[in-house]
């Protein structure tokens, strides 16, 4: 086609995809076959490197005319050179080949007399500058920023910002270059030179003190000038002065004050008075405020400068441009951390903010919302968030639910409030409900007092009537009237309401059977619903005393028998089973689960779940040489040696008949102290050695074997030997009383030196029908003790509440009058369920 202008007539022309498709070919065709030709006029070449660029912004391949641009760029002609380097500059990239062909043209332009010629190889420089290239032409671009025309400092200053992200290497060469431009009194050659200063800062934040501190009067006096500069037409946007550089200066100024009490002194007026006098009826003046409040946050200002910029992006809430309040809710949500008070006196516009049609509005004032929340308007913000949650996106839902218990479990006035916060988020979004929020819901309920555990009974009796569809409601319903029944049972009825609108509900085994048979045949039950609700029924059959409630349980568990879940008919059939059982050992299998000890609040097992989301994004794979037990490495020390041995902490744990090898290391590293490394200690010598007591007192480790005595008949001891009963030194102390097992400990004398001192260990199995099993101590002392511990009497305790077990240690302190302070983790396990429990404890003097 003979023109650029007839070929785009034709595509747009084009009435099928097939058609427009046949055209671009065709063209393109005709173009490759023109390049070929040797006798192609100039002008053609022009028109074809046009068409070119309009089917570059098609999507198309236009590789093939890379070469005709450098062809273009080598003529004399201004217009041709403009054509071939918009070519080069976008066909073109920095890993093309053929960019080494550009560089010798570029050196010649960047020293030609027209300043129209240097401008287009300066922009082209800083679009396609590779490695190799800058360190070439560098040398060209300072000697265009001591040049006397404006019009090429300002491009070269740009291009300066490329080569020195391309050779950080060669800033050194721009620094007093840049350091000029700041003091020129054209606002393009200072845009500029801002900008290079800027990329400067960033590449060498060391810079910033050796080099650009003493450039801070001269920016506060460009924006003084700026800020009260009258009229002028070049510059002037709606009334404000050249708002471009305005914004450039604040970011450089953000840079050069961080971390700088001096530097920020200096601007805290000049900050105060943009922030005062800036009008923020247009777009432009809330640019030049957003970028005040940033460098206000940036910076070491004071705090009635803070609160200033909390006001302001207070204002930008109360606009009607959503891009403002976005931004002003973001803000809000990065510096609610520094000024808290402040940002709490918007809470209301934020609140509202919930309510805004704009989806991302409503996504930053909820996260706001959840940073806002605190001891005195948690009732407040709660009730907002609950009224939220009802009208709410899906999408927000499930951390909406999470967040709200956050929030209850950490400023709750009262146990009461907590429960009933939980209860109504459970009735508006059950099925939005995470895993741990149920669970840290019951456990609180367990650990609750009796008139409480009554309170949230007869609630979720009520909810559970009336609604099937919320999941989790139901769950904890269900498992709650099987683990609680009889408080529901034994209190009879209750009116559920207050006043006139009061409705009497009816308690009684039938209707409590008849609830959990209702949920079963619900058509909302999940497997996991129907799991609880069998469950349920089951414990039912030990709280409830009709035996006819009994039977039919019996009945509705025997019509599960034949379920395609494998689960619940495995369940169903043992349950079946323990009907034929007598009925102490139906008791004694469904009797009332321990209260569950809250060791880990939800709010750090959340905190914990995302480190560990955002731990494996950064961490694609890694390599575990071994498997150790740590001893719930508390204190955050890692294991250093892989051979098992250990630095910095005494550990002692010997069991009889443990096998030994590396992969029964229990280790505690440095948990008193210190530095846990010792070059002084000898590595242990055997897998054995290291499964007993790893010694951290630079002294090899004395095994218990048949030929050693035992320390309990040591007589070292004054006053105990195997024939006579040692005077104590203190009466039984209680370290543990849990899940049936009770442990003390007793100093019992003490050796001749006064150093060593000699205390049992004393295991007590108080259930009456499950034994404990696999019973073993763990035992660390600090660096300034020796421990050693005796083998214990036996790994198991019979049920019967007076059967016990003992073991025996030694510990050997500093001084007679030194504190014993032990860091101990039992490991048992009992009624099928494995227990481990760490007590840090420290012996009163004696």
């Amino acid at each position: 086609m003979s023109s650029l202008k007839t070929f785009i007539k034709a595509v747009r022309a084009s009435k099928t995809l097939a058609d427009e498709r046949s055209v671009i070919q065709k063209e393109s065709a005709a173009i490759r076959t023109s390049f070929r030709d040797n006798t192609i006029t100039h002008s053609t070449r022009k028109n074809n490197i046009a068409k070119l660029l309009y089917l570059f912004t098609l999507g198309e391949r236009t590789h093939f005319g890379q070469v005709e641009c450098l062809k273009l760029i080598a003529s004399p002609k201004f217009t041709d050179k403009r054509l071939g380097y918009l070519g080069i500059m976008l066909l073109l990239d920095e890993n093309q080949e053929v960019i080494t062909l550009v560089t010798n043209s570029l050196q010649m332009d960047l020293s030609h007399p027209n300043q129209y010629v240097v401008s287009l190889a300066l922009t082209t420089l800083a679009n396609i500058a590779s490695t190799e290239m800058s360190r070439d032409l560098f040398a060209d671009i300072e000697k265009i920023l001591s040049s006397s025309n404006p019009y090429l400092r300002k491009k070269g200053a740009l291009c300066a910002m490329k080569i020195i992200q391309k050779v950080p290497d060669l800033q050194d060469s721009f620094i007093e270059k840049s350091k000029i431009l700041l003091n020129d009194k054209n606002h393009g050659v200072l845009l500029g030179g801002v900008s290079l200063v800027h990329e400067l800062c960033l590449n060498d934040p060391s810079l910033i003190e050796s080099s650009f501190v003493v450039c801070i009067p001269t920016l506060i006096k460009h924006l003084k000038n700026l800020s009260t500069a009258g009229y002028a037409p070049e510059h002037d946007i709606t009334g404000i002065s050249d708002p471009f550089l305005q914004v450039k200066i604040l970011r450089l100024l953000r840079v050069l004050g961080e971390g700088d009490a001096a530097a920020s002194e200096q601007m805290n007026d000049i900050l105060a008075q943009i922030a005062s006098n800036t009008d923020s009826s247009k777009n432009v003046g809330n640019a030049i405020l957003y970028e005040t409040v940033l460098t206000i946050f940036g910076i070491q200002s004071d705090s009635g400068l803070k609160i200033l910029g909390i006001n302001i992006l207070g204002k930008f809430l109360s606009t009607n441009d959503n891009n403002t309040r976005y931004v002003a809710l973001n803000t809000l949500l990065k510096v609610i951390e520094i000024e808290p008070t402040a940002v709490q006196r918007h809470r209301n516009i934020i609140v509202g903010c919930l309510q805004d049609s704009d989806i991302s509005i409503r996504r930053r004032a909820l996260d706001l919302s959840y940073a806002l929340v605190n001891e005195s308007n948690i009732r407040v913000l709660v009730r907002e968030l609950l009224i939220f949650l009802e009208s709410a996106d899906n999408e927000f839902k499930s951390n909406l639910t999470t967040q709200i218990a956050l929030a209850a479990e950490r400023f709750a006035p009262n146990k009461r409030w907590h429960i009933d916060t939980i209860l109504r988020m459970l009735r508006i979004a059950g099925n939005y409900v995470k895993e741990n929020v149920l669970s840290a819901f019951i456990s609180l309920v367990i650990n609750s007092p009796e008139d409480l555990q009554l309170y949230t009974l007869q609630k979720l009796y009520v909810s559970l009537q009336g609604d099937f569809t919320q999941e989790s409601l139901t769950l904890a319903s269900v498992w709650l009237v099987g683990e609680l029944g009889h408080l529901l049972l034994k209190n009879g009825n209750f009116k559920d309401g207050e006043g006139d609108d009061a409705s009497m509900v009816t308690i009684n085994d039938h209707e409590v059977v008849s609830l959990l048979d209702s949920v079963l045949a619900s058509a909302y039950a999940t497997e996991i619903v129907k799991q609880y609700a069998l469950n349920s029924l089951m414990k039912l059959t030990t709280r409830i005393k009709a035996n006819a409630e009994t039977e039919r349980i019996r009945k509705i568990l025997s019509g599960f028998s034949a379920s395609l879940d494998v689960e619940i008919q495995q369940r169903v059939v043992e349950y079946g089973q323990l009907f034929t059982k007598d009925a102490a050992v139906r008791n004694g299998v469904l009797e009332l689960m321990p209260a569950p000890e809250i060791k880990d609040t939800l709010g750090k097992r959340y905190l914990a779940e995302k480190e560990k989301i955002n731990s494996n994004k950064k961490i694609v794979s890694r390599k575990v040489a071994r498997e150790v037990d740590m001893l719930l490495d508390l204190m955050g020390d890692s294991l250093s040696s892989p051979s098992g041995d250990v630095n910095g902490s005494g550990m002692a744990s010997p069991q009889a008949g443990a096998p030994s090898g590396p992969g029964n290391v229990d280790l505690l590293a440095d948990i008193f102290g210190g530095s846990g490394n010792s070059e002084s200690q000898p590595p242990t010598s055997t897998a054995k050695t290291s499964n007993n007591i790893l010694d951290l007192f630079d002294t090899p480790v004395r095994q218990p074997s048949q030929q050693q005595p035992q320390i309990s008949s040591m007589d070292s001891f004054t006053g105990y030997s195997s024939n006579t009963q040692p005077t104590t030194l203190l009466p039984p102390q209680e370290i543990y009383n849990s899940h049936y097992l009770l442990f003390t400990l007793q100093p019992m004398s003490r050796d001749a030196s006064g150093l060593g001192i000699l205390i049992q260990a004393r295991f007590v199995n108080q259930s009456t029908t499950s034994a404990i099993e696999g019973l073993s101590l763990q035992i660390a002392v600090p660096k300034s003790q020796k421990l050693q511990l005796n083998p214990i009497s036996s790994n198991s305790i019979a049920a019967g509440g007076h059967n016990e077990a003992t073991q025996q240690m030694k510990i050997q302190v500093a001084a007679p009058d030194a504190k014993i302070k032990l860091r101990i983790r039992v490991i048992y396990t009992t009624g099928g369920q494995e227990v481990k429990e760490q007590i840090d404890y420290l012996f009163p003097q004696f």
